[in-house]
């Protein structure tokens, strides 16, 4: 009898077991210490590494500016923490890319996007106020968000001013997601990019402000294998 209920716990926790075992944990995609595996592009803005976090400060007359890993991704599940001036917005790039000659936005034809300047999905950092933290923009291309918010109240309510937010974001395949501080934001499907990297945004200022800065730490990624359920 003890035997037999012996081998019947085991059948019972052994799969959760083995699934706790295997779960793959998410690697950091910053020393902590330097910029290696990094690379910016896009603007002046400057980027440095002050007590293990990554600071991002506006250089008057600059372009949007972005920090950029060095190496693509496709199907992944991101996390960082992020602190930003209440004077300044920001956001996380992801399957982004840059234009490699001067090209017409698509959004507006008339508008020449320069050489280099970066393009893509870009999961936004703003104040609360203005209740778009966790939303997708279209950056440097279609220029409009991906998700609704005003239908999603509690994504729009999600961010925190002057406090760390813990922002999520998973892609995979045509399908894109973010949690701001746990709260499920943006949802969206979009076959444009399936590929690119992965770029912490210091957006340009307008003349006679600033400096601002916004900080990243915690900055993780785990590539995801194809069909992995991921919540």
């Amino acid at each position: 009898m003890i035997t037999s209920l012996r081998i019947a716990l085991l059948l019972t926790f052994a799969p959760l077991a083995f699934a706790a075992e295997k779960s793959p944990a998410l690697k950091p995609l910053f020393d902590g210490k330097t910029l290696a595996g990094w690379t910016v592009k896009g603007g002046t803005a400057t980027y440095r590494v002050e007590d293990g976090v990554i600071v991002g400060r506006t250089v008057e007359g600059s372009k949007n500016t972005f920090l950029c890993t060095t190496r693509d991704y496709a199907d992944f599940e991101f996390e960082c923490e992020v602190k930003c001036d209440p004077a300044l917005n920001s956001g996380i790039q992801i399957r982004s890319h840059t234009y490699a000659r001067p090209t017409p936005q698509a959004s507006n034809p008339k508008k020449q996007r320069e050489t280099g300047e970066v393009y893509g999905y870009q999961c936004e950092i703003t104040t609360a106020a203005k209740g778009t933290s966790g939303n997708f923009w279209d950056e440097g291309r279609h220029t409009k968000w991906h998700d609704d918010f005003a239908k999603k109240p509690a994504a729009a309510a999600a961010f925190k001013d002057g406090a760390w937010n813990h922002y999520r974001i998973v892609a995979q395949g045509d399908r894109i997601r973010s949690w701001v501080n746990g709260v499920p934001c943006a949802d969206f499907r979009d076959a444009l990019d399936a590929t690119g990297f992965i770029g912490l945004q210091v957006h340009s200022i307008a003349k006679g402000t600033g400096p601002f800065e916004v900080r990243w730490r915690n900055i993780r990624v785990r590539e995801l294998k194809a069909g992995e359920l991921v919540k």
